[in-house]
């Protein structure tokens, strides 16, 4: 599966402290440790409290980029500072995201077609995050549809459910579900998908153990990447035993090194 580390984001206190501050070791150590962690993709945001986004935006992946040399989620709602980001990316990127909004589409994989980059579409338009699997798939066609138009190959798409926490929309854990099996059955290559994990257990008591079992969960739904804590080893030694179980690794009585060490 495919890891995207979640900790680079401004939001965070001590991240938008070291963006503010042009703290280099912070956002290296981070990026080391993502990775050594099992991270093959990073998410980059500069947060909601960044005055300069694009200079931060800039600043951040030359810093990563000095430490470590995965792929970049470019990750911003403002398409001018994704594009001042994707400029200077060394590997192929992933845009970190857009809506089902036609505008929004347009501006985005526009960007996608000029620089080579890979796709997360969030099932959702201006209405808001659906709450039924059934309108989640049409967001999800259109997405598809508007990708197919700008020759963005649909294996290059991740499409996003949107996960609610459980705490206040409990019976969206199962919509969410049944739409990442279903949109892998909207075309032919099939279209990556992928969730922000830790929405599923925002406010609740017990975070850690409500992402490892919603995570499993949608592995076996056929979930293929998602945004989430590499550095939670419980959670990852998870996420690779659910992997095993569906035969996508041999198993070795120390398959959780060996993993690691592949």
């Amino acid at each position: 599966m495919i890891v995207i580390g979640e900790l680079i984001n401004g939001m965070y206190k001590d991240v938008g402290k070291a963006i503010a501050n042009k703290e280099s070791d912070v956002i290296q150590h981070l990026a080391e440790d993502q990775v050594r962690a099992g991270a093959t993709v990073l998410d980059v945001n500069t947060g909601p409290y960044s005055k300069n986004p694009k200079d931060d935006m800039k600043w951040l992946i030359e810093t990563i980029q000095h430490a470590v040399e995965v792929p970049l989620a470019l990750d911003s709602t403002k398409a001018d500072v994704i594009e001042e980001g994707l400029k200077i990316v060394k590997n192929r990127a992933i845009i970190n995201s857009t809506s089902a909004d036609e505008a929004k589409m347009a501006a985005i994989f526009a960007l996608a077609k000029k620089y080579n980059t890979q796709v997360i579409g969030l099932a959702m338009d201006k209405s808001g995050v659906p709450n039924s699997k059934e309108k989640r798939l049409e967001l999800a066609a259109s997405i598809v549809a508007k990708a197919i138009e700008f020759e963005i190959q649909t294996d290059d798409l991740f499409l996003d459910p949107i996960v609610l926490p459980v705490n206040v929309a409990q019976t969206q854990g199962y919509e969410v579900l049944e739409s990442i099996r279903e949109f892998r059955l909207l075309c032919d290559p099939a279209p990556q998908t992928t969730i922000g994990l830790s929405n599923v257990s925002q406010g609740t008591k017990f975070r850690p153990l409500i992402n490892r079992t919603f995570l499993v969960m949608a592995i076996a739904n056929g979930l293929t990447s998602a945004i989430l804590d590499p550095l939670d080893k419980e959670l990852m030694d998870a996420m690779i035993t659910a992997e095993l179980i569906l035969n996508k690794n041999i198993y070795c009585d120390s398959f959780l090194d060996a993993y690691r060490k592949k």
